[in-house]
């Protein structure tokens, strides 16, 4: 800013530095919020797989892909479990990156408040020898306005001292106001680099921060893909066939169907003595 004492430039940098660590703070609640919600994802499947009943009474080939269908979902909740420590541990790198930044850029602000401040006070201190400087001369010029002026300033000798040591205090004080703000101007400048180069890291470390946690979602989407192809093999093997006859092999009661049932007379023997032949059993097949 043309304004020597004006910071509003300085403040507008503070500011979206400011509003950097909140975004910072944002993302790293989303990730707690998130590791609780795997964490508890994560133990509601390894309850549903350890409590839940699925096909207990199933058989054989079958039986063995609901045993690896149930061992899958708990190793999937397991995984979530997993997911929620990882995302906990981002959030916490998140957050030592964020206060890391936080106390650095403290030290350099402390140094520009100083340095604001005493620039402010020398010019204010300046402006007002220029202007006391400025009144003697007046004063000097009016013999009415001199003699007001005197019994403001009882204290000064004579007006020619007073013009002087006014002048000299005014040149004094610009040189020292001058001095300070060469200063004040280099470290601007320095601390201006400085919260470059910190937005330059934070936004980077934001991008990679983003970008693993994407990454993350997607491995434990492919380790998720693995076990179901786990559950999808184990389907594979499972043959109709083999099931249906492990089932007959288990409950079967026999190989021949019940004989028919003959008709005897008992009525009259004499009538029909050749009595009726059953027939042979044949056996039948599954």
């Amino acid at each position: 800013s043309s304004d020597l004492t004006s910071t509003v430039g300085y403040d507008s940098i503070i500011q979206h530095l400011n509003d950097g660590r909140k975004n910072c703070k944002e993302f790293e609640d989303f990730l707690k919020e998130r590791a609780i919600i795997e964490e508890k994802y994560g133990k509601e499947l390894i309850n549903l797989s350890k409590k839940k009943p699925c096909g207990q009474t199933e058989l054989n080939t079958l039986k063995r892909s609901l045993d690896v269908f149930k061992q899958q979902i708990d190793k999937e909740g397991q995984g979530h479990i997993q997911l929620a420590q990882t995302l906990r541990e981002e959030a916490r790198k998140m957050e030592d990156f964020r206060e890391k930044q936080k106390l650095h850029r403290k030290k350099i602000e402390l140094i520009m408040e100083a340095i604001h401040k005493n620039r402010n006070l020398q010019y204010k201190k300046t402006m007002e020898v220029k202007q006391m400087c400025c009144c003697f001369l007046s004063c000097a010029a009016s013999p009415v306005l001199l003699s007001h002026f005197w019994q403001l300033f009882l204290k000064l000798a004579q007006t020619k001292s007073a013009l002087e040591d006014s002048d000299r205090n005014y040149q004094q004080s610009v040189t020292t106001l001058e001095k300070i703000r060469e200063e004040w101007q280099k470290e601007h400048i320095k601390a201006c680099e400085f919260f470059e180069t910190q937005e330059w890291e934070r936004i980077n470390y934001f991008r990679n921060a983003l970008w693993l946690h994407v990454n993350q979602l997607s491995q434990d989407c492919v380790r998720n893909d693995e076990k179901y192809e786990e559950i999808r093999k184990s389907l594979e093997m499972c043959s109709i066939e083999k099931d249906i006859d492990f089932f007959v092999n288990l409950r079967k009661t026999g190989s021949l169907p019940p004989a028919p049932v003959v008709y005897e007379n008992y009525y009259n023997t004499q009538r029909n003595p050749t009595p009726v032949r059953s027939p042979v059993s044949v056996p039948i097949s599954r």
